[in-house]
């Protein structure tokens, strides 16, 4: 084999899938200065991603969230997680960043793309693929690609943990530190210490994923860390002022009263 065809071979070999004609040109323009990746297509659905998925086997996808005939997350789930290559996320929406590391995205970036965050992303993919490219990549077998993703992302949060954007980073963030999380329009916002992040998405979300024993809905706009408890003051007809531990005051709601009420004892 030539240099040339084995530098070709060790190249990463990358799908883009955007349905919008524009981003996928941008993301192969962002690519085109690289020697150390190719881009082997470019879909516009769902529905074609999967097909061009298991035909191609690439290395690497950059996966939109929102598309015609199946999102990103339909595409993973119809080719199976255990069989994905390894998925950067390129999308408007930053909502979805947390769903989309529980499925083992390796990144998650946001849209207009920033060209310094983008080569950072295809650099660590291209670190740990790279060595192993000089076979097919149709060689790649799940065990391989998943010591990859482990090695790659962040631990998958689970109910001790949230991920939270924080400009372009993403905060692993443990939840025994947040003090309390407050609805605002359609953010919620963590309080923890003197700090706040806010994190797109709704209450019950957050509600479903906190450890049940620590953490308790009182109002339909609030949730507190009964840990950071410190009184109880009576409200008007039955509802209950919480003062937590830093002098926060946290007013409850009626459909949250039987919550409370067990928190008290009473």
């Amino acid at each position: 084999m030539s240099p040339t065809d084995a530098s070709a071979v060790a190249r990463v070999r990358i799908l883009v899938i955007d349905d919008e004609p524009l981003a996928r040109e941008h993301l192969r323009s962002l690519l085109a200065t690289r020697d150390d990746v190719v881009v082997v297509g470019e879909c516009g659905d769902g529905a074609s991603a999967i097909a061009r998925i298991r035909e191609e086997s690439p290395d690497l996808v950059l996966l939109d969230v929102q598309m015609p005939e199946g999102g990103g997350f339909d595409v993973i789930r119809a080719v199976g997680v255990d069989r994905m290559p390894a998925v950067i996320f390129v999308t408007a929406y930053d909502e979805h960043a947390l769903a989309a590391f529980e499925v083992n995205a390796v990144d998650y970036l946001l849209k207009p793309v920033n060209r310094q965050r983008f080569a950072r992303a295809i650099d660590r993919v291209v670190g740990f693929l790279r060595p192993s490219a000089q076979a097919h990549p149709a060689a790649h077998d799940a065990t391989t690609l998943a010591r990859v993703l482990d090695s790659m992302q962040p631990p998958r949060a689970g109910a001790d943990r949230l991920t939270v954007r924080v400009g372009d980073r993403m905060l692993y963030l443990r939840t025994h530190d947040i003090d309390w999380i407050e609805a605002a329009d359609d953010v919620a916002r963590l309080h923890v210490g003197k700090q706040v992040f806010e994190h797109r998405v709704t209450l019950t979300q957050l509600e479903r994923r906190l450890p049940s024993d620590t953490f308790v809905r009182v109002h339909r706009s609030a949730i507190v860390n009964v840990e950071r408890i410190r009184e109880f003051q009576p409200w008007f007809q039955g509802d209950w002022i919480i003062v937590l531990a830093d002098g926060t005051r946290v007013q409850t709601g009626k459909s949250y009263r039987a919550r409370v009420r067990e928190l008290i004892g009473g």
